[in-house]
């Protein structure tokens, strides 16, 4: 996320702690800073309810943390995602879930923070194995837009059965794939550049299967302008991952403003081979 640089080299690393540290970076919220291991290899999302003593898989996504393609340039929030995930088998989901998510839970029980609630494990599928990243206690943005295409299933049943400790209602995905791609601000991920006018998002929106999700806008007058670093989220749906990524960038085509920029390949490295 915001502020995370993964560097190539030790000079680069140096010099990254030095600008952080010394304010230079982020004024007062930089002057520390963590540092840890690298890890190389596909990134995966994957999302489970809890119930305070059980999990249940959500389900997973695979999000694109780099701002420009081919996974260049620094970290995100995330620059759009993609789901289902063809590189995960149900052997890995169980795998993740025995050696990451249970435990974590017991450990929270055990220590009286029992959990209920939507739980977001973010990994590296490494060559050593999946390793955790990061938790999170929310479905997270930008996976959960396409999670909200995806399900067939009723949101305010599970999230009332993690509520009352009681999971019971397996979710439900429909076979469509879902994708989305974040439209940025000038200046993103570092100073983004704000109220510039937005054009096209009517017309975005009457594309098969297409929803655009507000994240960094406001209304001024009549104009619907940029108010933050990702400024909309264009998703869609498909018969496959094909059609979805052709659908979101189809509806992109009709959206701009200033100073405006995407990745380009959300999603291709989980096309079928051709």
């Amino acid at each position: 996320g915001k502020g995370v640089v993964v560097t190539e080299s030790l000079g680069e690393a140096r010099a990254t702690v030095k600008r952080y540290l010394s304010g230079a970076a982020f004024g007062a919220a930089g002057t520390t800073c963590v540092i840890e291991e690298g890890m190389n290899g596909p990134e995966l999302s994957l999302f489970a309810l809890c119930d305070g003593t059980r999990a249940e898989l959500f389900a997973c996504a695979q999000d694109h943390k780099r701002v420009g393609d081919g996974d260049t340039g620094p970290n995100t929030g995330g620059m759009g995602a993609y789901s289902p995930v063809g590189l995960v088998t149900g052997d890995l989901e169980s795998e993740i879930m025995q050696i990451a998510i249970e435990p974590t839970l017991r450990e929270l029980a055990a220590r009286g923070a029992e959990y209920r609630g939507v739980f977001y494990c973010g990994l590296m599928l490494t060559e050593d194995g999946p390793r955790v990243v990061e938790y999170n206690v929310r479905f997270g943005d930008p996976e959960c837009q396409i999670h909200m295409r995806r399900l067939d299933s009723d949101l305010y049943a599970h999230l009332h059965e993690c509520a009352i400790g009681a999971l019971r209602t397996p979710a439900r995905f429909s076979n469509d794939a879902a994708a989305i791609v974040m439209l940025a601000a000038d200046g993103y991920p570092a100073t983004p550049v704000v109220g510039n006018a937005i054009r096209g998002l009517d017309k975005a929106a009457q594309h098969q299967d297409v929803v655009v999700f507000h994240s960094g806008t406001r209304r001024n007058g009549d104009d619907i302008v940029t108010n933050g670093g990702r400024v909309v989220g264009v998703t869609a749906t498909g018969g496959d991952l094909t059609i979805a990524r052709d659908r979101t960038y189809g509806a992109i085509s009709e959206i701009s403003f200033d100073g405006m920029h995407y990745r380009r390949d959300i999603g291709i490295g989980g096309l079928e081979p051709t």
